[in-house]
């Protein structure tokens, strides 16, 4: 029998790969798994072996620097991909940020993160995907699939029970076999088998008492021995600390470099018999494999040898921010707004979008759209009025509107080493990324200098955050010359950035520029086993009475046919590195919008949120659209939706809780370094079902501009056919959900689960089918005691419908 092309790829590169190995030595093989600085493992010429570049994120492929010199494509965040509960655009998606990765030379994406919305205080929750395994699963499927064909691998992350951030160091999780298995490690379970994935990313927190980096049954037994995986294991960064534990845990690379637990340490450690060479040759295959796979190794044919067409990035990021926004609220059709209507828009965030959230996912997109900016272009003149209303923050930010810098680094004697541009007043350079001619061994200060632009006449604040001596100097005048100690942070991701802190004021006019300047002492970093520079300047602009802006807004409102208020969560809410404390609105901006719905009746409030938040006057309003962080198009698509031109399409990926105090899981905090997953299989809506209680809004909901009725529902063999109607007036696009509910459970389960989904268009009066393959998997549990999946037979009710709270049609099977 001929082998097929891909057949005949996968044996020369095998052969290569195997070639390449036989060629190594022991001290070779252990610096190739060791990073040679932040984002990079070593060339070796002497096999036809090129660098390997990785770099984040999720919705941007950042590149190798903290720059905005070379500006990266910003999507919208995991929570509003997931939200459009379409694997395919996830696919489309994907294929863009291949096309940006090739561009700027990286050949593995860190990305996507499928860890679940187990708590709704999870800090990192708009880097991930959903609550519920079955959508995750799905959506990281298309992602990955989409990457790889074109030719840049991916690291599925974080494996695994990364669920939150609170001592994500530490931390372990305590995970009974079960929701192990059905939950936590059901996506990468799928996307291994559906999208093969060339990379894994092992965690931080420990699993049942062992450090996922050094967990062999879960890595070894589990990903490579059950599932076939045969991709590369990276470690999450710094995540690596035992020598012998992560080699014969199955971990093949320690990032980042160049000090790590393997190099030297690993050469000796198998030269000593603490290790087995035959470990190591697992890993470097497994990174030899990765490199032919993307093109890096001489004599192995990459897996894409021709890219695939070109995506307009701008375009799709516009495309996904409309298919993610979730209308959760319409009364008497508010929306969208009719045409010829005067619009007063409201809030901070509307003028100084939020469009990505914190931590490792930042990139620097070329553009921002701001809900200000697009409404204007799409409006006509004098259609618009704005106020800020309130503004969801009073604590400092990194330097950015108005702001003009650049980093000058000298020496110890003054002498100009090199300078480069900052995209906002943070310098966060790590490993090689310093400006040209700028060494560490060389590099005596760091000056942020430049000139301010204030949009607003009064008092300025202006601050450091970061560790170390600084000078801060504004207008020519110091405001303040000291040291910042290291404060009580407890993660050390938050510790290494420091606490922001106010240093001064400055009174200042409105459009009359300003020289500022941040000077910086870098300390002696010789014995740093990763050499970082990470400070920030930071401003606040002139904080005005509340009072008086909220009553400014609510005038405007008056005076308008419609108001549209833009509420907002910060980066000191949702980020990396640490969880949140509730799930309130910053700031007044609660107050805000009850004064603006008093106001106007009309009133469509728009939540700029990467996850879930309070909504306690969401009664009160006409309407109210989840935009999550909707990247560098958002505001262009917000004024397509709310104007109507395109469909809100998005469906909530997690369940929305009323009030903190409803959610039945809520607790991020280990006791005693332990985190007892006690609530087992229910998490989610799982979790609110079982306790009987009614969220917010529930997973799965979302509006659209047109209606549907669901005509009928045949399940034959493992075939759903569900046939639904627009009964509107305009075309529109439904997600039809499918859930499995068992009548005389044989099992403890939930009362129900997502098993299936599909999205379908129709025009006014047109009726169309969803026709969905329900997996053998929905009706398997995990057997604790066989260690095996096991098929639970009874009688079984498929429920079609809209959401888990508005199910339409049932069918009843023996399975």
């Amino acid at each position: 029998m001929a082998e097929t092309p891909d057949t005949q790829a996968d044996r020369t590169r095998d052969e290569a790969v195997e070639a390449a190995l036989g060629k190594l030595d022991l001290d070779t093989k252990a610096r190739l798994l060791s990073g040679q600085d932040m984002w990079t493992l070593p060339a070796l010429p002497e096999i036809g072996l090129a660098s390997l570049v990785m770099s984040d994120g999720p919705i941007g492929v950042r590149g190798v620097r903290w720059t905005a010199d070379d500006p990266s494509v910003a999507l919208p965040s995991p929570t509003a991909l997931a939200a459009a509960w379409d694997p395919e655009l996830a696919r489309r998606a994907g294929r863009l940020l291949a096309q940006e990765a090739r561009r700027k030379g990286v050949h593995v994406l860190l990305a996507p993160t499928v860890n679940l919305h187990r708590s709704p205080l999870g800090g990192r929750h708009f880097e991930c995907y959903s609550e519920d395994p079955y959508l995750t699963g799905r959506i990281g499927t298309g992602y990955v699939k989409g990457v790889q064909e074109g030719g840049v691998g991916t690291t599925v992350k974080h494996f695994v029970g990364n669920d939150a951030e609170t001592d994500r160091f530490t931390v372990d999780n305590r995970i009974a076999p079960r929701p192990l298995r059905e939950l936590y490690l059901a996506p990468f379970e799928a996307i291994v088998e559906n999208a093969h994935p060339w990379g894994i990313m092992t965690a931080y927190n420990q699993v049942n008492g062992t450090t996922m980096t050094e967990h062999r049954h879960l890595v070894n037994e589990v990903l490579r021995g059950e599932w076939g995986f045969d991709g590369f294991n990276v470690s999450d960064w710094m995540a690596a600390r035992s020598t012998t534990g992560d080699i014969a845990g199955g971990l093949d690379v320690a990032m980042p470099g160049p000090q790590t637990v393997y190099g030297e340490p690993l050469a000796a450690a198998v030269r000593a018999g603490r290790a087995d060479e035959a470990d190591v040759d697992a890993a470097v295959r497994n990174v030899l494999r990765l490199a032919a796979r993307v093109g890096l190794l001489e004599g192995a044919p990459p897996v894409v040898a021709e890219p695939p067409a070109a995506v307009d990035g701008q375009a799709l990021a516009a495309e996904i921010a409309r298919r993610s926004f979730v209308l959760v609220r319409n009364e008497n059709g508010a929306l969208p707004l009719p045409a010829g209507r005067t619009v007063a828009l409201v809030g901070a965030a509307a003028r100084d979008a939020r469009v990505l959230g914190g931590g490792s996912a930042t990139v620097f997109p070329e553009r921002v759209v701001s809900p200000l900016d697009g409404l204007t272009a799409a409006l006509p003149e004098g259609a618009l009025t704005f106020s800020v209303g309130a503004d969801p923050s009073d604590e400092l930010t990194p330097a950015d509107k108005g702001f003009t810098l650049r980093a000058v680094c000298r020496d110890a004697e003054g002498t100009v080493l090199g300078e480069g541009t900052l995209p906002s007043g943070q310098v966060q350079w790590i490993g090689d990324d310093l400006p040209a001619g700028v060494s560490y061994d060389t590099l005596g200060t760091i000056e942020v200098t430049g000139t301010f632009v204030p949009r607003e006449s009064g008092e300025h604040a202006f601050g450091t955050r970061g560790l170390g001596a600084f000078t801060l100097t504004v207008g020519g005048t110091p405001l303040w010359t000291g040291v910042q100690e290291m404060g009580d942070e407890a993660d050390p991701f938050e510790a290494f950035f420091g606490a922001p802190s106010e240093r001064g004021r400055v009174t200042l006019t409105e459009g009359e520029p300003v020289e500022v300047s941040l000077l910086y002492q870098v300390p002696d970093l010789t014995a740093a086993p990763l050499k970082a520079v990470m400070f920030s300047l930071l401003h606040l602009g002139p904080q005005r009475d509340g009072d008086e802006l909220i009553a400014e807004a609510a005038a405007a409102a008056r005076a308008a046919d419609t108001a549209v208020v833009v509420v907002a969560t910060t980066e000191r809410v949702e980020s990396e590195g640490f969880d949140r404390k509730d799930l309130r609105l910053p700031g007044r901006q609660d107050e805000l919008v009850r004064a603006v719905a008093a106001a106007n009746p009309r009133t469509v409030v728009v939540v700029n949120a990467g996850s879930p938040v309070e909504l306690p006057w969401r009664d009160e309003v006409a309407a109210v659209l989840l935009g999550w962080f909707p990247g560098q198009e958002g505001g262009a698509a917000l004024a397509d939706v709310l104007l109507g031109a395109a469909e809100p399409g998005g469906r909530l990926p997690t369940t929305w809780p009323a009030a903190l105090g409803d959610a039945p899981v809520t607790d991020v905090t280990p006791v005693d370094g332990r985190l007892e997953y006690g609530e087992g299989l229910f998490i989610g809506y799982r979790a609110w079902e079982k306790a009987g209680a009614v969220p917010a809004y529930w997973f799965g909901h979302g509006l659209g501009y047109t209606d549907w009725a669901y005509e009928s529902l045949e399940v034959t063999g493992s075939t759903a056919r569900v046939r639904i109607r627009n009964t509107g007036t305009r075309p529109g696009r439904e997600v039809v959900q499918l859930y499995v509910a068992p009548l005389a459970d044989k099992a403890e389960r939930p009362a129900r689960w997502l098993a299936a989904f599909a999205g379908v268009e129709a025009g006014p009066g047109e009726t169309a089918e969803a026709v969905v393959a329900l997996p053998a998997r929905a009706f398997e549990i995990w057997d604790e005691e066989a260690g095996a999946w096991a098929h639970v037979p009874g009688v079984y009710e498929i429920q079609a419908g809209r959401s888990v709270g508005d199910l339409r049609l049932t069918a009843t099977i023996v399975h």
